[in-house]
């Protein structure tokens, strides 16, 4: 079977991370999810890379630390998620968390706004950080195993 991910770079280093455990783990969130795996990119960038997408593709004039692109077909997920890895460094610091944790949480949030998870409604940002929460420690239990 063909790789479903891509890790991808626009500007900036790959993050030295387990991409085989990450890929384990986005593939455990989905399936309680009750969704596949499709293919998924992730594009790391840096804030103006960031600040371009938004602006072309959104008409939004701010940072962001992802902006994620459904293309999912029915339970399927299939997707391009483009994290600022400068703003996932500023905002680890303003949540006074890990740059590590802080970007496992951004890699997982775009997998579950594909899930169908979002965060801009009344009570949403509360089930999407739930959501969140559950997976991290999903992640935990996977990289110790």
């Amino acid at each position: 079977m063909e790789n479903r991910f891509q890790w991808l770079t626009q500007g900036v280093e790959l993050p030295q991370l387990d991409y085989e455990l990450l890929e384990r783990w986005i593939d455990a969130v989905a399936r309680s999810h009750e969704r596949i795996v499709g293919n998924l990119s992730y594009i790391f960038c840096d804030d103006a890379r960031i600040l371009e997408v938004n602006r072309q593709f959104l008409d939004h004039d701010y940072f962001t630390d992802i902006i994620t692109f459904d293309d999912c077909r029915g339970r399927l997920l299939r997707g391009d998620m483009f994290i600022s890895l400068e703003t996932v460094a500023t905002n680890a610091q303003i949540q006074k968390v890990s740059y590590d944790n802080e970007l496992l949480r951004v890699i997982i949030h775009g997998v579950l706004h594909l899930c169908g998870i979002n965060d801009k409604g009344p009570g949403e940002r509360e089930i999407m950080e739930a959501n969140e929460n559950e997976a991290l420690a999903l992640f935990d239990t996977l990289s110790r195993s």
